[in-house]
């Protein structure tokens, strides 16, 4: 059952398994924070189980694009679209998550980003391959990510 995420009242529902449960639930909150107040979008996540074809694209890209698999098993996803940008999103038991940024639009921006959650350590599969910049939040404390552009079509 998909809810949507309160940047308000933080909540664990459905992170409870993470190592980094607080630190995930709150960047979580980052985003849908910025979702509402950048495009007035509420930010709505699922189970993994009921987002398989979100967590199916988003690990077709990683593995076609970088041939990066991730070891932690996702908990929840989201997708949607706004202003032109087919977004995803893969919140994973580690405390890491995964973003696309696909523009519909050819010309346009098409990135992956990742970003972890205070106190997890850098995934084995990340850690030779990005640097990751830190950003502080007031929900999720200290953010640190990273991505890459996408070359291809998906």
């Amino acid at each position: 059952m998909s809810y949507a995420v309160d940047f308000v009242t933080v909540s664990t529902e459905g992170l409870e398994s993470s190592p980094v449960v607080d630190a995930l639930a709150g960047l979580r909150a980052n985003e849908a924070r910025y979702f509402k107040n950048k495009y007035d979008h509420v930010f709505t996540v699922e189970p993994a189980a009921d987002a398989q074809a979100t967590i199916d694209w988003v690990t077709g890209i990683l593995k076609e694009e970088r041939d990066i698999e991730i070891a932690s098993p996702p908990l929840e996803a989201t997708e949607f679209e706004v202003a032109g940008i087919r977004m995803a999103y893969v919140f994973y038991q580690s405390g890491l998550s995964i973003n696309v940024m696909y523009t519909l639009d050819d010309a346009g921006k098409r990135a992956v980003g990742f970003k972890l959650s205070d106190g997890m350590e850098v995934p084995a599969e990340l850690a030779e391959r990005f640097k990751f910049a830190r950003q502080r939040s007031k929900l999720a404390g200290t953010i640190r990510g990273s991505y890459f552009t996408i070359k291809n079509e998906h």
